[in-house]
């Protein structure tokens, strides 16, 4: 038996709250900076603010060192930030010529400012954007690169299978009762106690279970230390929740990387009155691997293709009218035209020629046919909108042009876009559909049947819900619940994520607020479903893009004295919210 090892600093903590991300690394140089002083070069700080997602300010997250007489900076000092791909990250650079000790940035000369998101850099060919510097007054005022690395701590997984052989029988009852076994995985923790890090499924009836294949990262299940403790216990499960312990054994992740599949681990069980082995479990295969993120696709060159499709039924009302979900009002978007601009927002910055196919469906057109199926900008061979401002033009012009009909079917754009995801399923391209809709669908079967088809194509559906219709359909294929089923055939993918606007609504006025709110929630899934399709095709990321920036140094640091480079700052005052 391994004795648990101990926890490195701020890796884990009991009671607190973590929210998933990943950390990620910005440096920052930059070239042809304003010089400010009068007998020497400017002495540049950068200071990069993180807007607040709620009230849309800008907090101040860190200042690099000072480079003193440079005016073509290299920061040694880098910034880390978790990485959301939920939310649009603004992050805000401001340059200054430092002139003394002072912590206040009002006593330095303030040489420009860049704005951009975190996922745009992410997203640029090697993770490396270039940005000309602003001001208040009109003027060249040099530029700043911006390059983004990911970080993790340990990024090694293994894939695992068990299986049980001889288990002890718990249900007595009825002449076939027997177990539902399964098994629950506990990590060592400093004061010698476990956490739980794993479950598997119940496998029904049987004391010779074989559990499905599982992967989990070691820092989970050891904290990357192959010799800490690891507790499994076996089950078996009972409907009420009783579950009634079989048997348990310790053992650790080298262990389990170095036995065969006739290594066989005993089952101990101190309350069995038999007082012997309860059963064995046995490793039927584990493979050790690098864990590869969602970020590793992108730096590869993965692009994402985003499409929106809008719903023009009659159940919306006239778009004259200010109660219409289609009402056009000058001084804040609708729910549809804000629901565009959330989720595009932040998927813009991963497709690198920002064109997107906008469609309608439900709409009488001007030739009296219904069509489920139209480009928003009338265009059948070029459906293509420039931005998410030529989505939102487009929108409005169609409200001009067409008859808001019905009835509400999905299936058609699900299989337009799914013909394009089914041409290209090589990992380099995937395919997000938008839909935004406010009622009933009619055509569940059909639409049913896209999705379990689209399942297995590099692509996902966002769908949602504007107005206060019943979308009980809608989270029903959403299938969080019940994986979708038809014909027979079961969805290999979760691929839909559902979610009411009037959720996100928070009753002060301010749509900026219900957009960011919704962009997160519904694009939190994404990432993983990109992962699920490339794991389950055995995809790999490809090498990360060269960056077209090159590097540019004008005076190399490096044969600089120490103390040319920087001076001390005073501690900024902490932060007071």
């Amino acid at each position: 038996m391994a004795t648990p090892s101990r926890l490195r600093p701020n890796e884990f903590q009991a009671g607190t709250a973590v929210i998933p991300s990943t950390k990620v690394e910005i440096s920052v140089s930059c070239r042809n900076l304003r010089d400010l002083d009068v007998f020497s070069k400017s002495d540049p700080l950068c200071v990069l603010y993180i807007q607040d997602l709620l009230t849309r300010k800008y907090i101040e997250a860190g200042r690099t060192e000072i480079i003193k007489d440079n005016l073509n900076p290299e920061f040694a000092k880098k910034f880390i930030v978790d990485y959301n791909f939920e939310q649009c990250q603004r992050l805000k650079f401001e340059l200054y010529d430092v002139d003394s000790s002072s912590h206040r940035l009002e006593q330095h000369d303030f040489l420009g400012y860049a704005e951009t998101t975190l996922g745009e850099i992410i997203g640029a060919p090697g993770g490396c954007i270039l940005r000309k510097l602003q001001n208040k007054v009109p003027g060249n005022f040099g530029e700043v690169i911006l390059r983004v690395e990911e970080l993790t701590s340990n990024k090694e997984v293994i894939t695992v299978q068990f299986r049980g052989s001889n288990l002890d029988q718990k249900n007595w009852w009825g002449l076939f009762g027997k177990s539902d076994p399964f098994l629950t995985f506990y990590r060592a923790n400093e004061d010698n106690s476990y956490t739980v890090v794993h479950r598997t499924e119940e496998v029904q009836r049987t004391l010779n279970p074989t559990w499905k294949t599982f992967t989990i990262p070691l820092k989970t299940l050891c904290n990357g230390d192959y010799n800490r403790s690891v507790k499994i216990e076996c089950y078996d499960w009972n409907a009420n929740g009783s579950h009634e312990l079989i048997g348990y054994f310790i053992t650790n992740v080298n262990e389990i990387l170095n036995c065969d599949k006739h290594t066989a681990f005993e089952l101990n069980n101190p309350k069995s009155k038999k007082h012997k082995k309860a059963g064995e479990i046995y490793v039927v295969s584990c493979v050790k691997d690098i864990e590869i993120t969602f970020i590793d696709y992108i730096r590869g060159g993965m692009q994402m293709n985003f499409t929106v499709a809008i719903d023009f039924t009659a159940s919306n009302g006239n778009p004259t009218s200010p109660e219409s979900l289609h009402y056009i009002n000058p001084y804040q978007p609708n729910q549809y035209a804000a629901a565009i601009s959330a989720v595009g927002e932040i998927i813009k910055d991963y497709d690198s020629d920002n064109m997107f196919p906008a469609l309608g469906f439900g709409a009488r057109m001007p030739d009296g046919n219904v069509s489920h199926e139209f480009p928003l900008n009338f265009q059948m061979n070029n459906p293509f909108c420039a931005g998410i401002e030529g989505i939102l033009h487009a929108y409005q012009n169609a409200l001009l042009r067409v008859q808001l009909y019905g009835p509400t079917n999905f299936a058609p754009v699900i299989n337009h876009v799914a013909r394009f995801a089914s041409s290209i399923r090589d990992g380099s391209e995937y395919f997000v559909l938008l839909i935004i809709t406010d009622g009933i669908i009619t055509d569940l079967p059909q639409t049913t049947a896209a999705i379990v088809n689209a399942s297995t194509l590099p692509m996902s559906i966002i769908i949602v819900g504007v107005g206060q219709a019943d979308f009980a359909e809608m989270r029903y294929l959403d299938g969080d619940d019940e994986r979708l089923c038809s014909q027979g055939r079961y969805a290999e993918r979760d691929i839909v994520q559902f979610v009411a606007f009037r959720d996100f609504l928070t009753g002060r006025g301010s749509m900026d607020v219900s957009r960011a709110l919704l962009a997160k929630e519904v694009l939190a899934e994404i990432p993983d479903q990109i992962l699920s399709y490339m794991n389950r095709y055995r995809i790999k990321p490809k090498p990360p893009l060269p960056s077209p920036i090159p590097q540019h140094r004008t005076f190399p640091q490096a044969n600089l004295p120490k103390n040319d480079r920087s001076i001390p700052l005073e501690p900024p005052p902490p932060y007071v919210p």
